[in-house]
């Protein structure tokens, strides 16, 4: 995660979880997790305010939420005590287990990545997943060059190669730019299953 990023989110956690537990619901992605994860163990890396990962245990996907910011566990721990909030950080996601989820959830987070985390990062996903497991992930689409808000938070504008090339060896099921409904920021988004 770029620092400077994790930084802003530490600082600042509690007016960042406000904001995403009061957008709207993220019907589009949750209509794609219905159509192509399979109930069983999830993984939320990246899971902010906790909100999709409480989503998921209550749509038959039990799910553990990693987040690099302590801050922002410190607040999905109290806005969603029944769920199982983690310390792991992309790309190595050290003590997240390999092969220990059938699903995989990536919701805008690797454009928060320096450019050379991000293929390693991909990888990490897939290899979390056990054999024919799904990953959802998206980022947020940032054109031209690299930009920070006024938080600081990184908005990587790299090449989508990065990706698709870290996927080698995964059927990718789907891959589309959208408007976020939650959001209403344009994102591009793939549903890929491990080989």
């Amino acid at each position: 995660m770029d620092r400077e990023t994790l930084k802003a989110y530490d600082l600042d956690a509690e007016a960042f979880a406000e904001d995403w537990e009061t957008q709207p619901s993220p019907a589009d992605m949750q209509a794609l997790i219905r159509r192509w994860f399979t109930p069983g163990p999830t993984a939320d890396i990246g899971c902010g305010s906790g909100r999709d990962a409480a989503w998921l245990n209550g749509n038959s996907y039990p799910a553990i939420g990693y987040d690099a910011s302590e801050g922002l566990l410190a607040q999905a721990r109290r806005r969603h005590p029944g769920v199982r909030f983690e310390q792991a950080t992309l790309p190595a996601l050290e003590g997240v287990p390999r092969s220990g989820f059938v699903n995989v959830l990536c919701e805008t987070v690797i454009m928060h990545l320096p450019a050379a985390d991000i293929a390693p990062s991909v990888r990490r996903l897939i290899d979390i997943l056990t054999p024919r497991g799904t990953l959802y992930l998206s980022w947020r689409v940032t054109e031209g060059a690299d930009r920070r808000d006024e938080n600081g938070r990184l908005y990587g504008a790299f090449d989508p190669a990065l990706v698709f090339d870290a996927l080698d060896g995964a059927d990718i099921l789907l891959e589309e730019q959208v408007v976020s409904a939650s959001s209403a920021k344009v994102i591009r988004r793939l549903i890929a299953r491990r080989g």
